[in-house]
C-alpha cells in the first residue's frame, strides 16, 4: 500500500511571492520567501475571535443547564485551559510545516484516508458557521431594521467575501476585534455589576459534580473544536519561529478571550435567572443601553462574529479542498476555484442557519457537546504522531502522493479513530442519547476525556509498527528544500517541554 520513499509529483507553478492583501495560496506549503509575522499575531487573533457572543452563550449554558455561577466559572476555566493546551499544541505545528492543519492528517490517515476525519471537520465548520450566523444575523437585523432573515443573508455574504481575501485580512480583522471586543466587554461587565452584586452572584457555592463537569466539557469542547484549523493561521510565520512562543501566544489569547466572554455569560445568566436564553443578542444589548449605545453594541456583536465566522469558513474551505485534492493529486487552486469552495461553505451554513434559528440555544449546546466525540480522537492521533512518533519530521511531498511513504489508506490511524469514537458512547450524555455509564457516574459526561486518552495510547502502540518506513530521518521539504535546516526549527525537546507545560 505504501512505499518507503516518496515519489512526489512536480506541482504546478506556484504563485509568485508577494505581500498583497488577497491571498493566493491554499493547501500548498508556504515557502520561506512568503513567511511573515510574529507569534503575537496568534494572541490577537484568538483573543479577538473569542470575545464574541457565541462564547457568551457557551458560558451562559453552564448556568442555564444547572450549575451555579461560582463553580461554573471554575469549571469553564479548567476546560479552557485543558482544551486550549491541546489546541495550542496544534498551533505550534504551523510554522514548522507551513501547511494547513488537516493536510498533516494525511501523514496519519493516508492521502485518501484523511477524508475520514475531514468529513466530520467540514460538518463542524458548517455547523459553527450556521450558529454564528444566527446570532450575528440578529445583530445585523436590529442594526439595519431589516429583520433577522435579511441580517443572516447579509452577514453570510460579508463572511464569504472576507474568507476569499484570506490570511492577511483575517489577522488584521483579529487585531481590530481584539481591541473593540475588549472595550465592549469591559463596558458590559461594568453595566452587569451595576445591576447585580458580584457577591450575590457568586454567593451560592453548592457543588454538583455533573453540572461542574458539564461546564468543563462546554469550554473544553469550545477549544478542542479549534484544533482542526488552528495551524491554518500560524503557517505563514517564519520557519524559525519559536514553537514555545507560538504555543504560549495561542494559548494566552484563546484562554483569556474565551474565559472573559464565558464568565460574562455565566454571570449574566445568573443575574437574569436564565432570561438570556431565547434572545441572547437582545439581552446583551439591552444590558448595555439604548439608542446609539445599542447600535454600537449590535455592531460589536456583528464584528466579533465576523472574525470567528471567517475562521470557520476559511477552515471549511481548506478542509474540503484537502479532501478533494487527495483524490485528484492537485496541490494548487485558482482564485476562481477558491471563491467557489468558499461560496459552497457559505450556502450550506446559511441554509442551516435559516432552518435552525428558532431553537438556537438548545440546538447549539447539543451540537457543541456532540462535536467532542469526533474531534478528541483525531486530536489525540495527530499530536501523538507529530510529537511522539514522527518527532516533528514529515515528508511534505509524500503528503500529496498516495504511492509514497504515507500510502493511500492508513488503517492503523483509521481503526484507532473509529475505536476512539465508539469507546466514548457509554460515557456520553446528550439530549438524544445517554450512555449506560452516565448514571453510575452521577450523570457526568466524561466522554471527551476517554476520547483523548484511549486513542492516544492505542495509536502510540499501533503506530510504532510502521514507524521505520513512515518517518524520515530528517524533515523533507521537497520543493522548499534548502541546504540546511533553518537556524531555529522545532525540536523534540521543544515538543516535550510544550506538552509538559500544557499539563502543568
Amino acid at each position: 500500500m505504501s512505499a518507503p520513499h516518496s515519489t512526489g509529483t512536480t506541482p504546478p507553478p506556484a504563485p509568485e511571492p508577494g505581500g498583497g492583501l488577497v491571498e493566493r495560496r491554499s493547501i500548498e506549503a508556504v515557502p520561506d520567501a512568503e513567511r511573515h509575522g510574529r507569534p503575537f499575531s496568534q494572541f490577537t487573533l484568538w483573543f479577538g475571535a473569542n470575545l464574541q457572543i457565541t462564547a457568551v452563550v457557551t458560558g451562559a449554558l453552564a448556568v442555564v443547564l444547572g450549575a451555579d455561577a461560582f463553580w461554573s466559572l471554575i469549571g469553564l476555566l479548567l476546560g479552557n485551559l485543558l482544551g486550549g493546551g491541546v489546541m495550542a499544541l496544534h498551533s505550534a505545528q504551523g510554522p514548522r510545516l507551513g501547511l494547513p492543519q488537516m493536510i498533516s492528517s494525511r501523514a496519519q490517515f493516508g492521502v485518501y484516508g484523511a477524508i475520514v476525519p475531514l468529513v466530520c471537520v467540514v460538518v463542524m465548520y458548517v455547523g459553527f458557521f450556521a450558529s454564528g450566523t444566527v446570532l450575528a444575523g440578529q445583530a445585523v437585523g436590529h442594526l439595519t431594521h431589516l429583520g433577522d432573515v435579511t441580517g443572516i443573508v447579509v452577514f453570510a455574504f460579508a463572511t464569504a467575501l472576507t474568507a476569499v481575501i484570506g490570511y492577511r485580512v483575517i489577522h488584521r480583522l483579529g487585531r481590530v476585534a481584539s481591541v473593540v471586543g475588549a472595550l465592549a466587554f469591559l463596558y458590559l461587565g461594568i453595566r452587569l455589576l451595576q445591576r447585580a452584586s458580584l457577591g450575590d452572584l457568586l454567593g451560592d457555592h453548592s457543588f454538583h459534580l455533573p453540572a461542574f463537569l458539564l461546564a468543563i466539557s462546554l469550554s473544553a469542547s469550545w477549544q478542542l473544536a479549534f484544533g482542526p484549523y488552528v495551524a491554518d493561521y500560524s503557517r505563514y510565520l517564519p520557519r524559525d519561529t519559536s514553537p514555545r512562543a507560538t504555543f504560549w501566544c495561542t494559548l494566552g489569547g484563546t484562554v483569556l478571550g474565551s474565559q472573559w466572554s464565558m464568565a460574562f455569560g455565566a454571570l449574566a445568566a445568573a443575574a437574569s435567572a436564565g432570561a438570556i436564553a431565547g434572545d441572547e443578542v437582545g439581552y446583551v444589548v439591552g444590558l448595555g443601553g439604548t439608542g446609539i449605545i445599542a447600535s454600537v453594541l449590535y455592531f460589536v456583536i456583528a464584528l466579533g462574529k465576523l472574525t470567528i465566522n471567517v475562521l470557520n469558513t476559511y477552515g471549511g474551505f481548506m478542509s474540503v479542498l484537502t479532501g478533494v485534492t487527495g483524490f485528484r493529486a492537485q496541490r494548487t487552486l485558482s482564485q476562481r476555484g477558491r471563491a467557489g469552495y468558499v461560496l459552497a461553505i457559505m450556502l450550506a451554513g446559511t441554509i442551516v442557519a435559516l432552518l435552525g434559528r428558532g431553537n438556537f440555544l438548545d440546538s447549539f449546546s447539543t451540537f457543541l457537546l456532540f462535536l467532542l466525540i469526533f474531534f478528541t480522537p483525531w486530536s489525540a492521533i495527530n499530536l501523538v504522531d507529530y510529537y511522539v512518533i514522527a518527532k516533528e519530521r514529515y515528508d511534505l511531498p509524500a503528503l500529496s502522493d498516495p504511492n509514497g511513504r504515507y500510502g493511500d489508506w492508513r488503517w492503523r490511524a483509521i481503526i484507532t479513530y473509529v475505536v476512539g469514537i465508539l469507546i466514548q458512547l457509554p460515557f456520553i450524555s446528550t439530549e438524544f442519547y445517554t450512555g449506560p455509564l452516565v448514571d453510575p457516574l452521577g450523570g457526568a459526561d466524561i466522554s471527551w476525556i476517554i476520547g483523548l486518552v484511549v486513542p492516544a495510547v492505542l495509536y502510540g502502540v499501533l503506530a510504532r509498527g510502521d514507524r521505520a518506513a513512515r518517518v524520515p530521518e530528517k524533515m523533507i521539504w521537497g520543493d522548499l528544500d534548502s541546504p540546511s535546516e533553518p537556524p531555529r526549527a522545532a525540536t523534540p525537546g521543544d515538543a516535550a517541554a510544550l506538552a509538559g507545560e500544557a499539563r502543568a
